[in-house]
């Protein structure tokens, strides 16, 4: 998987397996979780969107099931 190093002060880096539709999501603390199903288009989004961690929050987390890397 692809990472994308971004600009936040939560997120770190964030990556998509478009065959998985898994987001992987890195966190500046150094934790890592995978998000599953998520439609490629809100990955789009996530690396399009001004606050990264916002976008986490308002779009992705409770949306969509996760485990701890």
């Amino acid at each position: 998987m692809e990472m994308h190093q971004v600009d936040s002060s939560n997120v770190a880096a964030i990556g998509y397996d478009d065959g998985s539709e898994t987001l992987q999501v890195e966190f500046n603390s150094g934790a890592t979780y995978q998000y599953f199903d998520v439609p490629e288009h809100i990955f789009d989004a996530m690396l399009e969107s001004t606050s990264k961690g916002q976008f986490l929050h308002q779009n992705i987390k409770g949306a969509f099931r996760f485990s701890r890397v």
